[in-house]
């Protein structure tokens, strides 16, 4: 039996002023499935992500979230309806604390603090730190969390583990295998790896701007590879 369609991107053209960044992108992502979303840098991944969650208003296709259309709405109601958004560069409140990150966008369900300081006990004592004086690998766990404490069907992660350490970058690949095994459907840009193989479900490569691959990663070929990734 076939899970049912929680995200749909039908032939999704997005823009910067005058300078056109997606040329067509088609993207699915079914219930409880993690999906990648791959390319070489520049290739619109991140345009991607703004168009899904109402940051870019797409002028060409169809977006759908769970059966409705979310094109041009703004994005709080986007967010309302179920996806949480880890955004690339992180993007903590930095002059507000940990606890403050947390509860700030708060939405009763599943995830509360508790369960979110279960899952990184290291802010246990922490809740009352500003976050601007965490490390870098600590923001991102914060902004999992936040994203989490939305109580999201989807969670987005946009370079889930760019620029942290390898043991830190272990420990996100692990928090999000427990979300994912509370049924939370995850679409993630990253860099292609083994644990990226391990992790995601299906995989989708963009290439300037047009979806051009998709498909398990373990099935992708060491020329594609080459050729769209650059590895």
């Amino acid at each position: 039996m076939n899970k049912s369609i929680i995200l749909k991107l039908d032939n999704i053209y997005s823009s910067y002023s005058n300078v056109q960044v997606l040329n067509g992108v088609n993207l699915l992502v079914r219930k409880g499935e993690i999906v990648s979303l791959l390319g070489r840098n520049g290739m619109g991944k991140t345009t991607t992500i703004k168009s899904i969650c109402g940051i870019l208003k797409p002028h060409s296709g169809k977006i759908e979230f769970n059966s409705v259309k979310i094109n041009g709405m703004e994005s709080y109601k986007i967010a309302r309806l179920g996806i949480g958004l880890v955004p690339e560069g992180r993007r903590i409140f930095a002059n507000l604390t940990v606890k403050e990150n947390l509860i700030g966008s708060s939405v009763k369900g599943y995830w509360d603090l508790d369960k979110i300081l279960t899952l990184f006990p290291i802010f246990e004592e922490r809740l009352s730190q500003l976050s601007s004086n965490l490390s870098g690998g600590e923001q991102q766990m914060l902004a999992i969390g936040r994203a989490l404490m939305t109580n999201p069907s989807l969670l987005i992660l946009d370079e889930a583990t760019e620029g942290l350490s390898p043991v830190i970058s272990k420990k996100i690949w692990n928090v999000l295998r427990e979300v994912s095994n509370e049924g939370i459907s995850i679409l993630i840009i990253d860099k292609i790896s083994q644990d990226l193989k391990e992790f995601s479900n299906y995989s989708y490569i963009l290439e300037r701007g047009k979806s051009v691959w998709n498909g398990k990663l373990a099935e992708l070929s060491s020329d594609n590879s080459k050729r769209f990734l650059g590895v």
